[in-house]
């Protein structure tokens, strides 16, 4: 196969970031990165630009890193309740979902990728729940959350 080494100007997911060397097949690096201005062909011109990008990259890593810690502590301190539907005994219509979190995490005026926000599985049960949202490699945080019903619970009438 047919490989390309490149130097990365923006940071790539599962790649790299600014200021890597790295080896890609050919058409990933003629017909994806290079023409979106992503990296550029590695040579002796471009290898002076290493530097200068790695100094970046340590600066945006630094800033990413305390907005992200920031970030954390506000996720931390928030209280969030999810009101759904139920219906006999308290039992849910649907589940909730990370969506449905995500929203409720904006509504509270924080801005978080929805990305990172994950749940194991959709939830489908009334009270108190908990997950845990990786802001950043090195940074996450524990948030806890209420799933209360949006109207009475109804008792269930006993068969005899």
């Amino acid at each position: 196969m047919a490989t390309s080494e490149i130097l990365l100007i923006q940071p790539v997911d599962g790649l790299g970031g600014e200021g890597d060397q790295v080896v890609v097949r050919a058409g990933y690096a003629r017909n994806y990165l290079l023409p979106n201005k992503i990296a550029v062909p590695l040579n002796n011109a471009n290898r002076k630009h290493i530097e200068a990008l790695k100094k970046a990259r340590v600066v945006r890593e630094a800033r990413d890193m305390k907005k992200s810690q920031e970030l954390a502590e506000k996720l931390g301190q928030l209280h969030i309740a999810i009101a759904v539907k139920t219906g006999e005994g308290g039992k849910m219509f649907g589940a909730v979902t990370a969506a449905n979190l995500h929203e409720k995490i904006a509504e509270a005026g924080l801005e978080v990728d929805k990305k990172k926000v994950h749940l194991a599985a959709p939830i489908k049960t009334l009270g108190k729940h908990s997950t845990v949202i990786k802001l950043h490699p090195e940074v996450s945080v524990e948030m806890e959350f209420d799933v209360v019903s949006e109207n009475p619970i109804e008792v269930a009438p006993e068969e005899e």
